[in-house]
């Protein structure tokens, strides 16, 4: 049994990777034999992932908020707190807080045997985005 008192601080999400501002907290250590990765990623209104996949799938759960989901040629769902999203392995797709409203999830996923947990494509447009908001529906 391992005891993990504290993570390294709470860190920007990288830009290259995501639109508006996002926070990344590492939960399970990414140094150890086990191939689980686990962060709590906090979104500000409108912030996003880019277009991604996981060699072995991810499960989100959002723990507080609203946000928006997709997978790639599918609908923008929204997600809210309580909600479990499963994504494929190899299945591209993003995930973000909807606009006007802040969300944080735990994000679940394990690394391939080379180490990688993630695949990254281009960013989401606003186009894409805004599809599955109601000011999008409105417009």
């Amino acid at each position: 049994m391992e005891i993990i008192r504290s993570r390294p601080e709470t860190a920007s999400a990288p830009s290259d990777w995501f639109t508006g501002r996002a926070y990344i907290d590492e939960i399970a250590p990414t140094d150890s034999p086990s191939r689980l990765r686990a962060y709590r990623v906090h979104f500000a209104p409108g912030a996003r992932t880019g277009w991604h996949k996981h060699p072995n799938g991810q499960v989100i759960h959002v723990t507080e908020g609203v946000g928006l989901a997709q997978r790639r040629g599918g609908d923008v769902e929204q997600i809210r707190a309580g909600d479990t999203v499963r994504f494929d392995a190899g299945e591209d797709h993003w995930h973000g807080a909807a606009p006007g409203h802040f969300m944080t999830h735990l994000a679940l996923h394990e690394a391939d045997e080379n180490g990688n947990d993630a695949y990254w494509g281009e960013k989401v447009s606003d186009e894409e985005y805004f599809a599955g908001s109601p000011e999008g529906r409105a417009a």
